[in-house]
């Protein structure tokens, strides 16, 4: 058996079409979605990132913003500029950019941040309905993602079993809730779990987001199973997944390479947020 890819990169690409069509309408009913990005400090992976997202939003129509802060910046003045950016009609969507200085916590972010505009799926308001699947809310991008492109390929989930290697608020505990709203049977496994392998072989669908280079092995994967990697792993100058890709494309029926997997999707989920966060906040 020789796995089919799942291809993050040609998703991703047609969801970006659909969306500037959409967009497109939007700004002829006089509306133009809108993302503000706050940067705090000048950490270099970050800046990649931001202007990564600068990038898309510029391909599908998405109004940019950067504001930066200074590393000094205090958790009075941070919430400060997120409250001015919750009362600007013409900002959408705002997403800090982490990671924080080590002087501010993520709950200045959350307890700031009005949760219509939170297109990161970051604040309790969001998480809380994404837990409760009550409501209009976000849902992180990046297991957004992850679902997207297993519904992009018609895989099934209800009644499945699922595996999700990873707890993070994140990517694991919301890619666990959004398999279960989706009727799957969902157990998640972490570094405390006794026999990982165990679990991962009675799992249909196997979900990787831990952050360790291969600690899915090819033993560990159930024939024909579906594999989703999040991982993003530097080795030796090459960006590798938490999956032995390898060895999974021998044993499973999909899989999501590294690159080119639930990584180019999660910018394009970012962008489906915001479209959304603004026909929210317009009444279409």
């Amino acid at each position: 058996m020789t796995a089919e890819i799942l291809d993050g990169r040609a998703v991703a690409k047609t969801i970006q079409a659909e969306l500037k069509i959409e967009i497109a309408e939007m700004a002829e009913a006089g509306v133009v979605p809108a993302l503000a990005v706050v940067q705090v400090g000048e950490d270099p992976a970050s800046a990649w990132y931001v202007g990564q997202i600068r990038k898309i939003c510029k391909r599908v129509g998405v109004t940019f913003r950067l504001d930066t802060l200074s590393d000094s910046t205090t958790s009075e003045a941070l919430a400060s500029a997120l409250d001015g950016l919750n009362n600007d009609a013409g900002i959408h969507g705002v997403i800090v950019q982490m990671p924080l200085p080590r002087h501010l916590s993520q709950e200045v972010v959350t307890d700031a941040l009005d949760p219509r505009k939170d297109v990161d799926g970051i604040h309790p308001v969001n998480a809380g309905r994404l837990f409760q699947n009550s409501g209009d809310y976000f849902s992180p991008a990046t297991p957004a993602g992850g679902m997207e492109l297993m519904r992009r390929y018609s895989i099934e989930l209800k009644g499945k079993r699922a595996v999700m290697v990873g707890r993070s608020n994140i990517v694991g505990r919301p890619m666990a809730m959004l398999m279960l709203h989706q009727h799957a049977t969902v157990v998640i496994c972490h570094s405390r779990t006794p026999d990982l392998g165990e679990e991962t072989r009675r799992a249909d669908i196997v979900v990787a987001a831990v952050g360790r280079p291969s600690i899915i092995t090819g033993d560990m994967i159930r024939p024909g199973a579906v594999v989703i990697d999040f991982g993003a792993n530097v080795v030796e100058d090459s960006l590798v997944g938490d999956v032995d890709s390898e060895a999974a494309m021998e044993v499973a029926s999909y899989v999501t390479p590294v690159p080119g997997g639930t990584g180019p999707m999660t910018n394009a989920m970012l962008m489906m947020n915001v479209v959304s966060a603004a026909k929210r906040q317009h009444g279409l």
